[in-house]
């Protein structure tokens, strides 16, 4: 075991910055199939909360200390938000340009990045994707203010919580299944190049393919040395039958209109339908294969 040392030249680290937000809007399976570009991006405050302790007494002695359910929120504050995200805000729109308040709130995901610096690469030495899961919307306060000597651009502000998604695997620290999570962070000077390469074409899109956020389940598949290729291919469909026939290939999934459907017959549709794959955990697709497909009905 070596002596150790304190503040060795590039290992003064810290973290700085926030950008590259990313909306996520799940499709009514819950599947994160699309995302939205964040502009405006100023602040993100992560605040947990719970794991608080709570002893426990017996034989006149501290018997135990039994924690509460830790959870995750924060805050958003940004000087602009995704027209998408209206409906995470309670917002309807029943006409272009016409919104209309304190209506259902729709959950979302998020990504953004914040810098890793040290004292020889500066900010430029790193980075870390954050990615939260399943979060909900609170109502906030707009303060609308008139335009003087010193003007500033308004700020809008959102607290969200969140409620935690399922994780498959095993924690190699403790042998215990993973617990169901809403939060990720993938640090960029740890892990793999071209696995990290893999997930932000996941996480931004690419050609041909929408941006989606993964479940955390497949985040850990990415970096485990594990996922696999797999090709797309276009349902098809019989104008005579009005019948699609869903393709069945091994780590696809297929959506339609935002519902996962088993490989096969589907219909007969009366209308135009829209068919969307997503990889399952484990796999992934190809740079700049088409994933999705509107069928025309005739």
């Amino acid at each position: 075991m070596s002596k150790l040392a304190w503040d060795a030249t590039g290992e003064r680290l810290y973290e700085t910055g926030v950008d590259h937000g990313v909306l996520y809007i799940p499709n009514t399976s819950g599947v994160y199939d699309n995302g939205y570009a964040w502009n405006g991006l100023t602040t993100l405050t992560e605040s947990p909360s719970g794991a608080e302790s709570n002893p426990q007494y017996a034989d006149n002695i501290k018997y135990l200390n039994l924690l509460s359910v830790e959870e995750f929120g924060g805050t958003i504050e940004a000087f602009t938000y995704p027209d998408e995200f209206a409906q995470c805000d309670g917002t309807a729109t029943p006409q272009a340009g016409v919104y209309m308040g304190q209506q259902s709130r729709k959950t979302f995901g998020l990504s953004y990045r914040t810098k890793v610096g040290n004292d020889v690469s500066g900010n430029d030495f790193g980075y870390k994707l954050h990615l939260v899961y399943n979060a909900l919307a609170a109502p906030s306060e707009k303060a609308y203010a008139t335009v003087n000597d010193s003007p500033e651009a308004m700020a809008f502000s959102w607290e969200f919580t969140t409620t935690p998604v399922a994780v498959s695997g095993t924690d190699p620290a403790t042998g215990k299944p993973y617990k169901p999570t809403a939060s990720m962070v993938i640090d960029s000077t740890k892990v793999d190049a071209t696995a990290l390469a893999a997930l932000e074409d996941a996480l931004y899109g690419t050609v041909g393919q929408d941006p989606r956020l993964p479940t955390p389940t497949e985040v850990i598949a990415f970096f485990s040395g594990s996922v696999t290729s797999v090709t797309p291919t276009m349902p098809t469909y019989n104008a005579s039958t009005d019948i699609v026939t869903i393709p069945s290939i091994t780590g696809v999934d297929y959506y339609v209109d935002g519902e996962l459907v088993p490989a096969g017959a589907f219909g007969p549709i009366t209308e135009d339908v829209f068919v969307e794959a997503q990889p399952q955990a484990g796999y992934k697709f190809p740079a700049g294969k088409d994933n999705d497909w509107t069928i025309t009905f005739s």
